[in-house]
C-alpha cells in the first residue's frame, strides 16, 4: 500500500471513533431507549434519561414520562436551573430530572453487575451529573454499572413553607424518584437492583447521609459512601426554613409584611426560576462564604396527603438508631477548607470574625460564652497571630475541620453505637497531579500538604485524558468498587492494597489514611476533639 493510502486508512479509523455508534434499543418503564457506545468500545452510555417530571414547583416530582418509538438517550449536558454558584450567572433548565447510565459491554459475568449511583455535590445550589466532570472510564473497567443523577437545586429544590404547596425537600424527593427508577429498570442495563451502592461528595455526600436517615429511601440501596458530607453539618441542614424563605423573598422584592405561608408561596410562584436565582441573599459581614448556602434539606411538617422525606432532625434520628442500617464508608479530605478559603476575597479575610463565623448549629446561652469559644478557636488555629491575608493557609483549616472533618467523625461515632453493619472511615491525604482543586488555588494555599475538598473526585472519575496518577486512580476505584461488590473495601490484602482497612469499632475508632502509602490512624485528632467538646456543650437541639 502506498504511504498516502496508509494515511487514509489511519485517518478513517481515527475519525470513526468520533462518530456515534448506537446501541441496540433497550426497554425501560417509559418506552424504548437507544444509547451510544463509548469511543473505545468498552461500555454503553445512555445520557439524559428522564426518571421523573418536575410537574409542580416546590413539590415532589411526578412519575417518569412515557413515549412512543425509540428515544435516543444522548444528551450529556442537562443540568437543573442554577446560578453559577459562587461565580454568578444563570444556567440550566427546569425540565432536568434525568440520569445517565454507563454499563460495561464486555462483562464476563453471567450474573447482573453491582450498581453504583452517584449524587453530585455543589452545596445544593449548583452542579450536575455531566460526563465532562463525572466521566465513567475509570470505573467501567471494574465491573460495575454506574448511574449519575440530576436533582432540583436551591430554592426550587429546597423551599419549605410548611404547606402542601411547598412542603420542603423536593430535591431529595427527586433523588428518591431516581433510586426508585433504578430499582425498576436497572436490570435492562445489566445491573443488579439487589446490590445498589449510593455514593456522593459534598452536598452529594450529605444527600447520601439523608437517604440513610429517611424512611422514604428504605430498601432503595444496600450500601452507602459519604464523601466530605454529612446531614449533621451546619451547612447541610436548614434549621429555620421559613426564615430562609422570608429572607429570599425580601431579596427578590417581597414587601408584604404579613409573612403568611400561602402569600409567600404565591409570590414565589409569580417569579421565574431565573428571577429567583439572579440575586443572592448576602452573607453576614465577618462570616465565611460557606454560610451563603441558604436552601438545603430540612424537617418537614406532617401534612395530609404528602409523603415526607424527613420529619425529625438528623442528630435525633442517628442518636436513637432509627435509620436505614447498611454497610457504610464515611470520610473526608485532609484540607477540606482549602477550596472555600480560596473563594474568600482579601477583604473577606480582613473582616473575618470567629464569633460570627462559628458553625450555625452551635447555640450559646450568652454573648460572653460565644466570645469565649471564639477566642479559643482563634488560639487553636492562629495561636497569637492576627487574622490577616498572610494567614490564609492557617485559616483554611478553620474553614474545613468544623464544617467537614468533624461531622464525618461524629456521624461515624453515632452510627457505631447502634448499627450491626460495618462502617469504614477514611482520610484522603494524597497530594498528586490530579488534585485539581488544590492546584487551581492561590500560591499560598497550593503549597499546603494534603488534599482539598473534592480533590479525591479526580481519582474516581475521568475528565481530560491523563497519563498521570494511574496508581492512585487504581487504588481509589478498587477500594470503592470492592465495597460495592463485597461490602468490604479490602476483602484481601494485595500488592495494590497492602493494608487491611479495618471496620470501625466503638472501642477502636481508626481510619484508613489514603496517601502514597496506605496507613491506619486514629479518627479523633486534637482539633476534632476540641470540636467534639464544643458540640457536647453548645449543640443546637
Amino acid at each position: 500500500m502506498r504511504a498516502s493510502g496508509k494515511w487514509v486508512v489511519l485517518w478513517t479509523l481515527w475519525a470513526a471513533r468520533l462518530v456515534r455508534q448506537p446501541t441496540p434499543p433497550v426497554r425501560v418503564s417509559g418506552g424504548w431507549l437507544r444509547g451510544s457506545v463509548s469511543a473505545d468500545g468498552s461500555y454503553a452510555q445512555y445520557s439524559g434519561v428522564p426518571y421523573a417530571v418536575n410537574q409542580d414547583r416546590f413539590q415532589a416530582p411526578a412519575p417518569a414520562p412515557t413515549w412512543d418509538g425509540v428515544v435516543d438517550a444522548i444528551n450529556e449536558h442537562i443540568r437543573c436551573t442554577q446560578s453559577g454558584g459562587f461565580s454568578g450567572g444563570i444556567v440550566g433548565q427546569d425540565d432536568c430530572l434525568t440520569l445517565n447510565i454507563y454499563t460495561p459491554l464486555h462483562n464476563s459475568q453471567s450474573s447482573p453487575l453491582p450498581v453504583m449511583v452517584f449524587i453530585h455535590g455543589g452545596g445544593f445550589i449548583e452542579g450536575s451529573s455531566t460526563k465532562s466532570i463525572y466521566g465513567p472510564d475509570y470505573l467501567m473497567s471494574k465491573g460495575v454499572v454506574l448511574v449519575t443523577i440530576n436533582y432540583r437545586l436551591n430554592v426550587e429544590g429546597f423551599l419549605n413553607l410548611g404547606i402542601k404547596e411547598a412542603p420542603g425537600n423536593a430535591g431529595m424527593k427527586d433523588q428518591v424518584a431516581a433510586l426508585r427508577w433504578v430499582q425498576k429498570n436497572i436490570r435492562a442495563f445489566g445491573g443488579d437492583p439487589d446490590n445498589v451502592t449510593i455514593f456522593g461528595e459534598s452536598a452529594g455526600g450529605a444527600s447520601v447521609s439523608y437517604h440513610v436517615l429517611s424512611p422514604m429511601s428504605k430498601g432503595l440501596f444496600h450500601k452507602a459512601i459519604l464523601q466530605s458530607g454529612s446531614s449533621l453539618s451546619s451547612w447541610s441542614f436548614q434549621h429555620d426554613p421559613f426564615d430562609a424563605a422570608i429572607s429570599k423573598a425580601k431579596n427578590v422584592g417581597y414587601t408584604d409584611l404579613s409573612e403568611n405561608a400561602l402569600d409567600l408561596y404565591k409570590f414565589f410562584m409569580s417569579k421565574t426560576s431565573r428571577e429567583l436565582l439572579e440575586t443572592r441573599v448576602p452573607k453576614t459581614e465577618g462570616d465565611l462564604v460557606i454560610s451563603r448556602l441558604l436552601f438545603t434539606p430540612s424537617v418537614e411538617q406532617k401534612i395530609e396527603g404528602v409523603e415526607p422525606f424527613l420529619t425529625e432532625t438528623p442528630y435525633k434520628i442517628l442518636s436513637e438508631g432509627r435509620y436505614n442500617k447498611v454497610p457504610l464508608i464515611i470520610g473526608s479530605n485532609s484540607d477540606e477548607g482549602l477550596l472555600f478559603m480560596n473563594m474568600e476575597t482579601d477583604d473577606d479575610i480582613k473582616n473575618l470574625k470567629f464569633e460570627v463565623a462559628l458553625p450555625k448549629n452551635l447555640i450559646f446561652p450568652s454573648v460572653d460564652e460565644r466570645k469565649k469559644l471564639a477566642d479559643e478557636v482563634h488560639k487553636l488555629y492562629l495561636g497569637d497571630d492576627e487574622i490577616t491575608v498572610d494567614n490564609r493557609a492557617k485559616l483554611s483549616k478553620f474553614a474545613g475541620e468544623p464544617f467537614f472533618n468533624y461531622f464525618a467523625a461524629e456521624e461515624t461515632s453515632l452510627i457505631m453505637k447502634t448499627t450491626d453493619k460495618p462502617v469504614y472511615h477514611y482520610l484522603f491525604d494524597y497530594d498528586g497531579w490530579k488534585n485539581v482543586i488544590k492546584l487551581s488555588a492561590s500560591s499560598s494555599l497550593k503549597k499546603l500538604k494534603g488534599a482539598s475538598h473534592a480533590d479525591e473526585l479526580f481519582y474516581l472519575f475521568s475528565q481530560l485524558p491523563s497519563m498521570f496518577e494511574n496508581k492512585m486512580i487504581e487504588v481509589m476505584t478498587t477500594l470503592w468498587t470492592n465495597f460495592a461488590k463485597y461490602g468490604d473495601p479490602t476483602p484481601a490484602v494485595t500488592d495494590l492494597l497492602p493494608v487491611k482497612w479495618p471496620a470501625v469499632r466503638t472501642e477502636d475508632q481508626r481510619a484508613l489514611v489514603i496517601d502514597k502509602e496506605l496507613s491506619i490512624s486514629p479518627i479523633w485528632q486534637d482539633r476534632l476533639l476540641f470540636w467534639r467538646d464544643a458540640y457536647a456543650k453548645y449543640r443546637r437541639k
